[in-house]
């Protein structure tokens, strides 16, 4: 494993679409170690694969005391609303009220290729938003509230 380096906002690769995973192997695995790593390093809630330059849709995020890997996640149900404080990796110093889902179902893949879901709420829910954000070129200063 390894601590990779995060990319930061004004990299033109945090704005690109993630291309799907199609095959899972060893290099999806070291992936998730190192992002894992990673992730623990920087005391984060979430990393998406972009921010450790690599365009595929994969990220990780804390729900309760555990890390998940989520490969290929799509949302498959969402409901309620909440606003809260965002902040990122890739924005050190900076932090924004955005509105997201209050609880979301989503649909992933582990990093065996078995799929599987998820429901979550409140913190774990806007933290799988976030994340599949990414995925998508978009940041959460896009969607942060102006006072």
């Amino acid at each position: 494993m390894a601590i990779r380096q995060i990319v930061k906002i004004g990299d033109e690769l945090l704005r690109q679409e993630s291309m799907p995973v199609t095959v899972f192997d060893e290099r999806v695995f070291r992936l998730l170690d190192d992002m894992r790593e990673t992730l623990e390093h920087e005391k984060g809630a979430g990393l998406a694969a972009v921010q450790v330059g690599v365009l595929k849709r994969v990220f990780i995020i804390t729900v309760g005391k555990r890390t998940v890997e989520l490969i290929n996640p799509e949302i498959v149900k969402e409901s309620g609303e909440i606003t809260d404080d965002e902040g990122c990796l890739s924005i050190p110093g900076e932090r924004g009220l955005v509105m997201r889902p209050a609880k979301v179902k989503v649909k992933a893949f582990d990093r065996r290729g078995n799929m599987f879901m998820l429901k979550l709420d409140g913190y774990e829910a806007r933290a799988f938003c976030h994340e599949l954000d990414h995925l998508n070129g978009v940041l959460y200063i896009d969607k942060r509230i102006k006072k």
